[in-house]
């Protein structure tokens, strides 16, 4: 006969899945961030909304003055508020483009929405933020070694912060 916490011990084992959800929920989430520029490239931002993307400059992809990427060589946060302008996206490529004064000086920016990290608009309390990567090394004339196999290479698990974007009740704000 089987004791009580033989069958407690079965019925929290989590099963390891086999379908890639947390892929799939990540790539839907995603897919909200490129609607969401969609429609400010198309239609301009309504009422107070506004966004807020950050995103690491040290992906495959990210374009942007180089005077910028010294003084963020790894993440930073653009707004997409009043004063941005030529907002495009290019979905076959999956990225998008805006310009932006950074001190005075306007400049073009190019991310990838896999370089994303975070996405927000703080006018309706909504946020969504992703794992991204570390971009592979770069082989430098020193190093003789050979980048690991790919096999060799533990994946990284893409969680999604939900917490982030649930509307918190008046309680929890104070």
């Amino acid at each position: 006969m089987e004791d009580d916490s033989d069958i407690e011990d079965e019925t929290k084992a989590t099963p390891e899945s086999l379908l890639p959800y947390d892929l799939w929920t990540e790539a839907a989430l995603r897919a909200v961030v490129t609607r969401a520029l969609d429609h400010a490239a198309k239609y301009g931002l309504p009422g107070a909304h506004h966004f807020f993307i950050t995103f690491r400059t040290d992906q495959p992809g990210v374009e942007m003055p180089a005077s910028l990427r010294a003084r963020y060589p790894r993440e930073i946060t653009i707004v997409l508020q009043h004063q941005f302008w030529d907002l495009t996206l290019d979905t076959a490529r999956e990225l998008f483009s805006v310009g932006l004064s950074f001190g005075g000086v306007p400049s073009r920016v190019t991310v990838p929405f896999a370089a994303i990290t975070a996405f927000a608009d703080p006018a309706v309390q909504f946020g969504l933020q992703f794992q991204v990567a570390d971009p592979p090394p770069v082989a430098s004339e020193e190093s003789a070694e050979p980048p690991p196999a790919a096999e060799d290479v533990a994946e990284t698990p893409q969680i999604v912060q939900l917490s982030a974007f649930r509307k918190r009740t008046k309680e929890a704000k104070e």
